[in-house]
Protein backbone atom coordinates (compact mmCIF):
# COMPACT_ATOMS: atom_id res chain seq x y z
CA UNK A 1 0.00 0.00 0.00
CA UNK A 2 1.61 3.26 -1.15
CA UNK A 3 0.88 6.70 0.22
CA UNK A 4 -1.71 7.33 -2.50
CA UNK A 5 -3.59 4.23 -1.32
CA UNK A 6 -3.69 5.21 2.36
CA UNK A 7 -7.15 5.96 3.76
CA UNK A 8 -8.12 9.63 3.23
CA UNK A 9 -8.23 10.22 6.99
CA UNK A 10 -4.54 9.24 7.29
CA UNK A 11 -3.43 11.88 4.77
CA UNK A 12 -5.60 14.58 6.36
CA UNK A 13 -4.48 13.78 9.92
CA UNK A 14 -0.85 13.89 8.78
CA UNK A 15 -1.48 17.27 7.15
CA UNK A 16 -3.04 18.64 10.33
CA UNK A 17 -0.02 17.53 12.32
CA UNK A 18 2.37 19.27 9.92
CA UNK A 19 0.40 22.53 10.13
CA UNK A 20 0.10 22.34 13.91
CA UNK A 21 3.79 21.63 14.45
CA UNK A 22 5.02 24.98 13.06
CA UNK A 23 3.40 26.96 15.87
CA UNK A 24 4.59 24.46 18.45
CA UNK A 25 8.18 24.78 17.22
CA UNK A 26 8.04 28.57 17.41
CA UNK A 27 6.80 28.49 20.99
CA UNK A 28 9.33 25.86 22.11
CA UNK A 29 11.87 28.59 21.41
CA UNK A 30 9.84 31.67 22.21
CA UNK A 31 7.48 30.92 25.08
CA UNK A 32 9.94 30.43 27.96
CA UNK A 33 12.11 33.26 26.60
CA UNK A 34 8.99 35.46 26.49
CA UNK A 35 8.21 34.67 30.12
CA UNK A 36 11.87 35.31 31.02
CA UNK A 37 11.72 38.69 29.26
CA UNK A 38 8.55 39.52 31.21
CA UNK A 39 10.49 38.94 34.44
CA UNK A 40 9.26 35.48 35.38
CA UNK A 41 11.68 33.40 37.47
CA UNK A 42 12.77 29.84 36.70
CA UNK A 43 10.55 28.27 39.35
CA UNK A 44 7.46 30.03 38.00
CA UNK A 45 8.26 29.12 34.40
CA UNK A 46 8.77 25.48 35.27
CA UNK A 47 5.67 25.47 37.44
CA UNK A 48 3.46 26.72 34.60
CA UNK A 49 4.76 24.07 32.22
CA UNK A 50 4.21 21.38 34.84
CA UNK A 51 0.66 22.58 35.52
CA UNK A 52 -0.07 22.50 31.79
CA UNK A 53 1.14 18.93 31.54
CA UNK A 54 -0.96 17.91 34.56
CA UNK A 55 -4.11 19.31 32.96
CA UNK A 56 -3.20 17.45 29.77
CA UNK A 57 -3.04 14.22 31.75
CA UNK A 58 -6.56 14.73 33.11
CA UNK A 59 -7.92 15.34 29.61
CA UNK A 60 -6.04 12.40 28.12
CA UNK A 61 -7.29 9.98 30.76
CA UNK A 62 -10.83 11.29 30.36
CA UNK A 63 -11.18 11.04 26.60
CA UNK A 64 -8.74 8.29 25.56
CA UNK A 65 -10.77 5.15 26.34
CA UNK A 66 -14.00 7.06 25.57
CA UNK A 67 -12.78 7.64 22.01
CA UNK A 68 -12.85 3.89 21.36
CA UNK A 69 -16.64 4.10 21.71
CA UNK A 70 -17.62 7.56 20.42
CA UNK A 71 -14.88 8.30 17.88
CA UNK A 72 -11.87 10.63 17.69
CA UNK A 73 -12.75 13.35 15.20
CA UNK A 74 -14.90 15.58 17.41
CA UNK A 75 -12.28 15.71 20.18
CA UNK A 76 -9.51 16.70 17.77
CA UNK A 77 -11.67 19.39 16.18
CA UNK A 78 -12.37 20.77 19.65
CA UNK A 79 -8.67 20.81 20.45
CA UNK A 80 -7.90 22.94 17.38
CA UNK A 81 -10.52 25.47 18.46
CA UNK A 82 -9.04 25.63 21.97
CA UNK A 83 -5.60 26.41 20.53
CA UNK A 84 -7.08 29.15 18.33
CA UNK A 85 -8.76 30.73 21.37
CA UNK A 86 -5.58 30.47 23.47
CA UNK A 87 -3.45 32.05 20.74
CA UNK A 88 -5.89 34.94 20.34
CA UNK A 89 -5.78 35.53 24.09
CA UNK A 90 -1.96 35.56 24.15
CA UNK A 91 -1.86 37.95 21.20
CA UNK A 92 -4.05 40.41 23.07
CA UNK A 93 -2.61 40.25 26.59
CA UNK A 94 0.60 39.55 28.51
CA UNK A 95 -1.17 39.27 31.84
CA UNK A 96 -0.08 36.20 33.83
CA UNK A 97 -3.57 34.68 33.83
CA UNK A 98 -3.73 34.90 30.03
CA UNK A 99 -0.34 33.24 29.54
CA UNK A 100 -1.08 30.56 32.13
CA UNK A 101 -4.35 29.82 30.36
CA UNK A 102 -2.51 29.64 27.04
CA UNK A 103 0.07 27.25 28.44
CA UNK A 104 -2.53 25.01 30.04
CA UNK A 105 -5.17 25.01 27.31
CA UNK A 106 -3.09 25.63 24.18
CA UNK A 107 0.01 23.74 25.31
CA UNK A 108 2.35 26.67 24.67
CA UNK A 109 6.00 25.75 25.12
CA UNK A 110 5.37 22.01 25.45
CA UNK A 111 6.83 21.02 22.11
CA UNK A 112 4.59 18.03 21.38
CA UNK A 113 6.12 17.47 17.92
CA UNK A 114 2.88 18.52 16.27
CA UNK A 115 0.70 16.13 18.27
CA UNK A 116 -2.76 17.28 19.33
CA UNK A 117 -1.74 17.93 22.92
CA UNK A 118 -3.67 15.77 25.41
CA UNK A 119 -5.64 14.32 22.50
CA UNK A 120 -2.51 12.93 20.86
CA UNK A 121 -3.50 9.31 21.69
CA UNK A 122 -6.71 9.80 19.70
CA UNK A 123 -4.67 10.92 16.73
CA UNK A 124 -2.47 7.83 17.03
CA UNK A 125 -5.45 5.47 17.27
CA UNK A 126 -7.08 7.16 14.26
CA UNK A 127 -3.93 6.70 12.20
CA UNK A 128 -3.62 3.06 13.22
CA UNK A 129 -7.08 2.19 11.91
CA UNK A 130 -7.10 -0.09 8.84
CA UNK A 131 -3.29 -0.17 8.58
CA UNK A 132 -1.27 -3.38 8.69
CA UNK A 133 1.56 -3.46 11.28
CA UNK A 134 4.30 -2.73 8.72
CA UNK A 135 2.29 0.14 7.23
CA UNK A 136 1.57 1.39 10.74
CA UNK A 137 5.29 1.72 11.44
CA UNK A 138 5.79 3.63 8.20
CA UNK A 139 2.87 5.98 8.86
CA UNK A 140 3.94 6.67 12.44
CA UNK A 141 7.47 7.46 11.31
CA UNK A 142 6.18 9.79 8.62
CA UNK A 143 3.92 11.38 11.24
CA UNK A 144 6.93 12.00 13.49
CA UNK A 145 9.02 13.26 10.56
CA UNK A 146 6.39 15.80 9.51
CA UNK A 147 6.10 16.98 13.09
CA UNK A 148 9.85 17.47 13.43
CA UNK A 149 10.02 19.27 10.08
CA UNK A 150 7.28 21.68 11.07
CA UNK A 151 8.86 22.25 14.47
CA UNK A 152 12.14 23.14 12.71
CA UNK A 153 10.37 25.69 10.52
CA UNK A 154 8.68 27.20 13.56
CA UNK A 155 11.94 27.38 15.54
CA UNK A 156 13.59 29.23 12.65
CA UNK A 157 10.69 31.67 12.46
CA UNK A 158 11.06 32.31 16.20
CA UNK A 159 14.64 33.42 15.51
CA UNK A 160 13.16 36.43 13.68
CA UNK A 161 11.73 37.92 16.89
CA UNK A 162 14.67 40.31 17.47
CA UNK A 163 14.27 41.75 13.97
CA UNK A 164 11.08 43.65 14.83
CA UNK A 165 12.20 45.02 18.18
CA UNK A 166 12.36 48.47 16.58
CA UNK A 167 8.57 48.72 16.67
CA UNK A 168 7.88 46.02 19.28
CA UNK A 169 10.39 46.67 22.06
CA UNK A 170 11.38 44.27 24.81
CA UNK A 171 9.08 41.34 25.51
CA UNK A 172 6.56 42.57 22.92
CA UNK A 173 8.88 41.21 20.20
CA UNK A 174 7.74 37.70 21.10
CA UNK A 175 4.01 38.48 20.79
CA UNK A 176 3.69 37.94 16.98
CA UNK A 177 4.88 34.33 17.40
CA UNK A 178 1.40 33.42 18.66
CA UNK A 179 0.08 34.00 15.14
CA UNK A 180 1.74 30.71 14.12
CA UNK A 181 -0.23 28.35 16.40
CA UNK A 182 -3.35 30.35 15.54
CA UNK A 183 -2.93 29.76 11.79
CA UNK A 184 -1.71 26.20 12.23
CA UNK A 185 -4.76 25.17 14.21
CA UNK A 186 -7.12 26.88 11.78
CA UNK A 187 -5.57 24.86 8.96
CA UNK A 188 -5.66 21.73 11.12
CA UNK A 189 -9.34 22.29 11.86
CA UNK A 190 -10.18 22.59 8.17
CA UNK A 191 -8.27 19.41 7.31
CA UNK A 192 -9.78 17.38 10.15
CA UNK A 193 -13.25 18.64 9.26
CA UNK A 194 -12.83 16.89 5.89
CA UNK A 195 -11.47 13.66 7.41
CA UNK A 196 -13.95 10.78 7.66
CA UNK A 197 -14.25 9.30 11.13
CA UNK A 198 -12.85 5.79 11.43
CA UNK A 199 -15.59 3.23 12.09
CA UNK A 200 -15.71 2.35 15.76
CA UNK A 201 -14.62 -1.11 16.73
CA UNK A 202 -17.54 -3.50 16.71
CA UNK A 203 -18.77 -4.86 20.00
CA UNK A 204 -17.79 -8.53 20.16
CA UNK A 205 -20.61 -11.02 19.80
CA UNK A 206 -21.50 -13.13 22.84
CA UNK A 207 -18.82 -15.76 23.22
CA UNK A 208 -18.88 -19.37 24.22
CA UNK A 209 -17.29 -20.36 27.52
CA UNK A 210 -14.06 -21.46 25.84
CA UNK A 211 -13.91 -18.30 23.73
CA UNK A 212 -14.58 -16.18 26.81
CA UNK A 213 -11.72 -17.89 28.64
CA UNK A 214 -9.43 -17.24 25.68
CA UNK A 215 -10.55 -13.59 25.53
CA UNK A 216 -9.93 -13.15 29.26
CA UNK A 217 -6.49 -14.71 28.88
CA UNK A 218 -5.70 -12.39 25.94
CA UNK A 219 -6.85 -9.33 27.84
CA UNK A 220 -4.80 -10.30 30.89
CA UNK A 221 -1.70 -10.64 28.69
CA UNK A 222 -2.42 -7.26 27.11
CA UNK A 223 -2.82 -5.69 30.54
CA UNK A 224 0.56 -7.05 31.64
CA UNK A 225 2.22 -5.61 28.54
CA UNK A 226 0.52 -2.23 29.07
CA UNK A 227 1.65 -2.18 32.72
CA UNK A 228 5.23 -2.88 31.63
CA UNK A 229 4.98 -0.10 29.04
CA UNK A 230 3.72 2.32 31.70
CA UNK A 231 6.59 1.53 34.04
CA UNK A 232 9.25 1.96 31.36
CA UNK A 233 7.64 5.12 30.02
CA UNK A 234 7.48 6.71 33.47
CA UNK A 235 11.29 6.65 33.61
CA UNK A 236 11.51 8.06 30.11
CA UNK A 237 8.97 10.80 30.84
CA UNK A 238 10.75 12.05 33.94
CA UNK A 239 14.05 12.16 32.05
CA UNK A 240 12.45 14.19 29.26
CA UNK A 241 10.66 16.59 31.61
CA UNK A 242 13.81 17.46 33.54
CA UNK A 243 15.55 18.95 30.51
CA UNK A 244 13.65 19.32 27.22
CA UNK A 245 10.84 21.81 28.10
CA UNK A 246 13.30 24.36 29.53
CA UNK A 247 16.11 23.94 27.01
CA UNK A 248 15.72 27.37 25.40
CA UNK A 249 15.68 28.94 28.86
CA UNK A 250 18.77 26.90 29.81
CA UNK A 251 20.69 28.18 26.78
CA UNK A 252 19.76 31.75 27.75
CA UNK A 253 21.00 31.23 31.33
CA UNK A 254 24.13 29.27 30.43
CA UNK A 255 25.38 31.30 27.47
CA UNK A 256 23.33 34.52 27.48
CA UNK A 257 21.96 33.87 24.00
CA UNK A 258 18.57 34.92 22.66
CA UNK A 259 16.14 33.60 20.04
CA UNK A 260 18.32 34.64 17.10
CA UNK A 261 20.78 31.84 17.93
CA UNK A 262 18.64 29.53 20.09
CA UNK A 263 15.99 29.25 17.36
CA UNK A 264 18.35 27.86 14.69
CA UNK A 265 20.01 25.61 17.28
CA UNK A 266 16.73 23.97 18.24
CA UNK A 267 15.63 23.90 14.60
CA UNK A 268 18.75 21.89 13.77
CA UNK A 269 17.72 19.40 16.44
CA UNK A 270 14.26 19.02 14.92
CA UNK A 271 15.72 18.51 11.44
CA UNK A 272 18.09 15.86 12.75
CA UNK A 273 15.21 14.22 14.64
CA UNK A 274 13.29 13.99 11.36
CA UNK A 275 16.30 12.35 9.74
CA UNK A 276 16.61 10.06 12.75
CA UNK A 277 12.97 8.98 12.42
CA UNK A 278 13.55 7.81 8.86
CA UNK A 279 16.79 6.14 9.88
CA UNK A 280 15.08 4.36 12.78
CA UNK A 281 12.40 2.97 10.48
CA UNK A 282 15.00 1.42 8.18
CA UNK A 283 17.14 0.07 11.00
CA UNK A 284 14.11 -1.36 12.83
CA UNK A 285 13.14 -3.29 9.71
CA UNK A 286 16.46 -5.13 9.96
CA UNK A 287 17.31 -5.21 13.67
CA UNK A 288 13.88 -4.99 15.27
CA UNK A 289 12.36 -2.19 17.33
CA UNK A 290 13.97 -2.96 20.67
CA UNK A 291 17.55 -3.23 19.43
CA UNK A 292 17.06 -0.06 17.39
CA UNK A 293 15.73 1.83 20.41
CA UNK A 294 18.55 0.61 22.65
CA UNK A 295 21.28 1.54 20.16
CA UNK A 296 19.90 4.96 19.24
CA UNK A 297 18.76 6.00 22.70
CA UNK A 298 22.04 4.80 24.20
CA UNK A 299 23.93 7.11 21.85
CA UNK A 300 21.56 9.94 22.72
CA UNK A 301 22.19 9.32 26.42
CA UNK A 302 25.93 9.93 25.96
CA UNK A 303 25.23 13.19 24.11
CA UNK A 304 22.76 14.27 26.82
CA UNK A 305 25.44 13.87 29.49
CA UNK A 306 27.99 15.70 27.36
CA UNK A 307 25.87 18.79 26.62
CA UNK A 308 26.07 20.76 29.93
CA UNK A 309 29.84 20.37 30.19
CA UNK A 310 30.70 21.89 26.80
CA UNK A 311 32.17 25.39 27.21
CA UNK A 312 30.83 27.10 24.07
CA UNK A 313 27.30 27.59 22.82
CA UNK A 314 27.97 26.14 19.37
CA UNK A 315 29.33 22.90 20.86
CA UNK A 316 26.56 22.50 23.42
CA UNK A 317 23.88 23.30 20.83
CA UNK A 318 25.48 20.87 18.39
CA UNK A 319 25.53 18.04 20.94
CA UNK A 320 21.90 18.73 21.89
CA UNK A 321 20.81 18.77 18.23
CA UNK A 322 22.65 15.54 17.45
CA UNK A 323 21.09 13.95 20.54
CA UNK A 324 17.67 14.67 19.05
CA UNK A 325 18.42 12.47 16.03
CA UNK A 326 19.03 9.47 18.27
CA UNK A 327 16.46 10.15 21.03
CA UNK A 328 13.47 11.69 19.30
CA UNK A 329 14.11 9.77 16.09
CA UNK A 330 12.75 6.63 17.76
CA UNK A 331 9.32 8.11 18.55
CA UNK A 332 7.60 6.59 15.54
CA UNK A 333 8.83 3.02 16.04
CA UNK A 334 8.07 3.17 19.77
CA UNK A 335 4.52 4.37 19.12
CA UNK A 336 4.00 1.59 16.59
CA UNK A 337 5.16 -0.97 19.15
CA UNK A 338 2.82 0.45 21.78
CA UNK A 339 -0.20 0.34 19.44
CA UNK A 340 0.59 -3.30 18.67
CA UNK A 341 0.37 -4.42 22.31
CA UNK A 342 -3.43 -4.77 22.17
CA UNK A 343 -6.17 -5.73 19.76
CA UNK A 344 -8.03 -3.09 17.70
CA UNK A 345 -10.81 -2.66 20.27
CA UNK A 346 -8.32 -1.34 22.83
CA UNK A 347 -5.99 0.79 20.70
CA UNK A 348 -7.37 3.99 22.18
CA UNK A 349 -6.53 2.61 25.62
CA UNK A 350 -3.05 1.53 24.48
CA UNK A 351 -2.32 4.97 23.03
CA UNK A 352 -3.61 6.59 26.23
CA UNK A 353 -1.41 4.41 28.44
CA UNK A 354 1.57 5.13 26.19
CA UNK A 355 1.07 8.89 26.48
CA UNK A 356 -0.16 9.25 30.05
CA UNK A 357 2.57 7.05 31.51
CA UNK A 358 5.10 9.52 30.10
CA UNK A 359 3.08 12.66 30.77
CA UNK A 360 2.62 12.11 34.51
CA UNK A 361 6.34 12.02 35.40
CA UNK A 362 7.13 14.48 32.62
CA UNK A 363 4.80 16.99 34.28
CA UNK A 364 6.94 16.86 37.41
CA UNK A 365 10.19 17.47 35.55
CA UNK A 366 9.85 21.16 34.57
CA UNK A 367 8.92 22.23 38.11
CA UNK A 368 11.92 20.39 39.57
CA UNK A 369 14.28 21.62 36.85
CA UNK A 370 13.01 25.19 37.20
CA UNK A 371 13.86 25.16 40.91
CA UNK A 372 17.33 23.75 40.19
CA UNK A 373 18.00 26.37 37.51
CA UNK A 374 16.78 29.15 39.81
CA UNK A 375 19.51 28.09 42.27
CA UNK A 376 22.13 28.17 39.52
CA UNK A 377 22.49 24.37 39.30
CA UNK A 378 22.74 24.17 35.53
CA UNK A 379 24.23 20.66 35.31
CA UNK A 380 22.05 18.84 37.85
CA UNK A 381 18.95 18.45 35.61
CA UNK A 382 21.06 16.72 32.94
CA UNK A 383 22.58 14.25 35.39
CA UNK A 384 19.18 13.37 36.85
CA UNK A 385 17.69 13.06 33.35
CA UNK A 386 20.51 10.78 32.22
CA UNK A 387 19.96 8.47 35.21
CA UNK A 388 16.28 8.19 34.31
CA UNK A 389 17.07 7.52 30.65
CA UNK A 390 19.54 4.79 31.56
CA UNK A 391 16.99 3.07 33.77
CA UNK A 392 14.45 3.36 30.95
CA UNK A 393 16.71 1.52 28.52
CA UNK A 394 17.22 -1.32 31.00
CA UNK A 395 13.46 -1.62 31.53
CA UNK A 396 12.67 -1.43 27.82
CA UNK A 397 15.05 -4.28 27.06
CA UNK A 398 13.76 -6.39 29.95
CA UNK A 399 10.08 -5.91 29.13
CA UNK A 400 10.00 -6.00 25.33
CA UNK A 401 13.18 -7.73 24.20
CA UNK A 402 11.43 -11.09 23.92
CA UNK A 403 8.26 -9.96 22.13
CA UNK A 404 7.96 -11.79 18.78
CA UNK A 405 8.78 -9.69 15.76
CA UNK A 406 10.06 -6.62 17.63
CA UNK A 407 13.46 -7.72 18.93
Amino acid sequence: MGQSEWPPAVRLVLGARAARSVGQGALVVGFTLYLHALGWQGGAIGGVLSAALLLGIVLTVSVGPLSDRVGRRRFLLGYELLVVASALLALCSARPWALIAGAMIGGFGRGANGAAGPFGPLEQAWLAHDLAPLQRTRVFNLNATLGFGGMAVGALLAALAPSWRGWLPGALAYRPLFVLPLLGSLIGFMLLWRAPEAPRAATPAPATASAADESAHTRAAENRRLAALALANSLNGLGIGLVAPLMAYWFALRFGHGPASIGPALAAGFVLAAVGAQFAQRVAARLGVVRTVLAMRGTGLVLLLLTPWLPWFVLAAGAWALRAAFNQGTIGVRQALALGLTGPQRRGLAATVNNVSMMVPRSIGPALAGLLLARGWLVAPFIAAAACQFAYLIAYRAFFGDLPGVG
